[in-house]
């Protein structure tokens, strides 16, 4: 006589991944791994490149969690905010932020969750698991402005002040007018 698994094929946890940036989604992807909480079934992964692909999928299929890419070009803000328009039952969407500037996207996206970029390996994987379990215990719901906490990295090293305007006789900008 055999016993079932306690795991079976539907017993898996569906995530949709969405990054026009195929690094991106191997980041995302390596850091979710095959478990992302002990409590959790195993994962199984969709990679996107492409908004369109993403949303046809999310059409045609029931994702357990989402995780977008809040820089990607079309952005991960637009989509969550058009999925949680437009598709019922939509997943919970954790988007991936690299400035705390971002946060009122965030919110406006109707995102449950965010998670600072670069991706973190560790805080990602609990990001996910959490709105998983709020989702499930139907406490599900969008973040608040005040509920954004993301982290201080962005994509751009230490030493890049892109996103500092040129002062003239400042140390962010040339220290003579031209």
């Amino acid at each position: 006589m055999t016993t079932a698994s306690a795991e079976t094929a539907t017993d898996v946890l569906k995530v949709i991944v969405y990054s026009d940036d195929r690094i991106v989604r191997e980041q995302i992807r390596l850091a979710l791994g095959r478990r992302i909480a002990s409590d959790l079934p195993e994962v199984v992964i969709s990679e996107f490149a492409t908004y369109d692909a993403a949303i046809k999928a999310m059409d045609n299929e029931r994702f357990d969690a989402a995780v977008f890419d809040g820089e990607a070009t079309p952005g991960g803000m637009g989509l969550a905010h058009q999925i949680k328009d437009e598709i019922p039952g939509a997943p919970p969407v954790v988007l991936l932020i690299a400035r705390a500037a971002d946060a009122w996207l965030a919110t406006w996206s109707n995102a449950d969750g965010v998670s600072p970029y670069p991706v973190d390996p560790i805080r990602l994987p609990d990001d996910v698991a959490q709105v998983v379990r709020d989702a499930r215990a139907g406490r599900r719901g969008p973040l608040a402005a005040g509920d954004v906490v993301p982290g201080v990295s962005s994509r751009h090293d230490e030493g890049d002040r892109h996103d500092i305007p040129d002062f003239p006789g400042t140390k962010h900008g040339p220290s003579k007018l031209l």
